[in-house]
């Protein structure tokens, strides 16, 4: 279907990038074959890694990937779970690596632009030294903004603040056939048309490669606290979310995790967790100073000890604050060595328990571990399907019996039952190769055929990123 690359074509790429931006050893090419999904069955090597430097070097890839039919396979730091930057057919890896600067803070627009390669790590301290605020917090800090944009991500501040989705302004995108077009801009309304900005955003590289984003900031919060209400059992834990919801509390973060993961992790970073429970809500609260966060965190205390919580921790401390937040965002850390693959249905915040509680049926019924946390406000919920259990505390050296087998039939039920409960196949991760058999489960067939023909509207010659979402014809 797709042409291989011949020695004539890379030399024009080299010609393009230059001669030291064009990787075709094997070798040196293993980092690119794959991203951060655990099982390695579905790697897949490059022909050759591309690594422009500018707008218009892509421009003339895509041009050239056009004229001599070969797949172009966008990257960023390949942080994401479920192979979005695989290059599933060979051909180029355009990885945005170089492409990395933080261009602008504007703080008299309350806006910064940077390029798809810069990552949170280096933008968040330049928004904090500019005075200003970015909210969302997906997790791995070394994640770029072109995957972010890419996948729509998310993380435990969309409750009060939303997703990425909320804060993208304006994109420089070149589009697959090598044209470069400006959608949105440094400003806060546009009714101008169709919303390509939202088109674009969620896409997974497959419509066009952003090359530029424009993100809108906010003013910090003078203050931020973070309170951990443990409880006998998840389901109590969950309960209470709805109630403080209706109560008008609207926190930054609510997360919830069971204590055998926070055992896990607290082993793993060597740090400890400031309470005892069988499970948690992590729940982050921002205002305008001491007396605004104590008459919140009162209001959410109040709601949770009348909902069966132990008891409830408030952390002002920042070096605690700190160590807590790592705790949390180091579970995936902690149980990588043993797991098959991080889930990431979203259902229903009142569905979030049932969900729960019938996960916990099947780790029953299959003996098969399955630490379940995540963004409790917002119904995004994580399983880790483990190829090992817990023993003392720590990930158990011995894997479970069968597990291969048992992988599938959960991974498939966790799905059905997500989209029984009204939910989807993916919150923030995306679809990429590993979901896109689920991905019809929960869209109708109208739904998908629609997306296919944008696919084609923007791709016809399907070069860019192929083979992820959905299989077109020929695929």
């Amino acid at each position: 279907m797709y042409n291989e690359l011949s020695n004539n074509e890379i030399r024009e790429l080299k010609q393009i990038v230059g001669e030291n931006n064009v990787v075709t050893e094997k070798e040196k090419m293993e980092d690119y074959s794959h991203d951060e999904f655990a099982l390695t069955d579905i790697r897949k090597y490059p022909e050759a890694v591309v690594k422009p430097q500018n707008t218009e070097q892509i421009s003339k890839v895509m041009k050239l990937a056009n004229e001599n039919n070969f797949a172009v396979t966008p990257r960023g730091a390949a942080t994401g779970l479920c192979g979005g930057c695989v290059p599933v057919f060979g051909g180029i890896v355009l990885s945005l690596e170089k492409m990395n600067r933080v261009v602008e803070i504007d703080k008299d627009n309350l806006m910064a632009v940077v390029e798809p390669g810069a990552m949170l790590l280096d933008f968040y301290p330049k928004v904090k030294e500019a005075g200003l605020f970015f909210p969302p917090h997906p997790g791995d800090e070394s994640a770029t903004f072109g995957g972010l944009v890419a996948t729509n991500a998310g993380g435990a501040r969309a409750v009060k603040y939303g997703v990425i989705r909320n804060f993208i302004k304006g994109l420089e995108v070149v589009l697959p056939n090598g044209e470069i077009i400006n959608i949105g801009g440094k400003i806060v309304k546009d009714s101008s048309g169709y919303s390509l900005l939202n088109l674009l955003i969620g896409s997974e590289g497959t419509l066009g490669i952003v090359t530029k984003i424009i993100i809108n900031l906010l003013a910090p919060p003078a203050q931020i606290s973070t309170l951990i209400v443990p409880y006998e059992n998840m389901d109590d834990a969950i309960k209470t979310v709805p109630k403080l919801i209706h109560k008008g509390i609207l926190p930054m973060a609510i997360e919830f995790v069971e204590d055998d993961a926070i055992k896990v992790t607290e082993d793993f970073l060597n740090k400890k967790w400031p309470c005892q429970g069988q499970a948690y809500l992590m729940i982050v609260v921002d205002g305008s100073g001491d007396e605004e966060i104590e008459k919140i965190s009162e209001s959410i205390a109040e709601v949770c000890l009348e909902h069966e919580a132990i008891d409830v921790f408030v952390v002002d401390n920042n070096k605690k604050q700190k160590e807590i937040l790592d705790i949390r965002s180091n579970i995936y850390e902690a149980l990588r060595a043993k797991t098959i693959e991080l889930l990431d249905v979203v259902v229903p915040r009142v569905e979030i328990g049932n969900h729960v509680a019938r996960v916990k049926e099947l780790s029953e019924e299959y003996n098969m571990w399955l630490p379940t946390y995540g963004h409790a406000g917002d119904g995004n919920v994580h399983t880790h399907l483990m190829k090992a259990g817990i023993k003392d505390g720590k990930l158990d050296t011995e894997e479970t019996k069968d597990w291969p087998d048992k992988y599938k039939e959960i991974r498939e039920k966790i799905h059905l039952d997500a989209q029984k409960r009204g939910g989807k196949v993916s919150g923030e991760h995306g679809i990429g190769i590993v979901k896109k058999e689920y991905l019809p489960l929960v869209t109708c067939p109208a739904q998908m055929e629609l997306m296919k023909q944008i696919k084609m509207v923007f791709d016809p010659n399907k070069v860019l990123n192929p083979g992820k979402i959905f299989d077109l014809k020929d695929d």
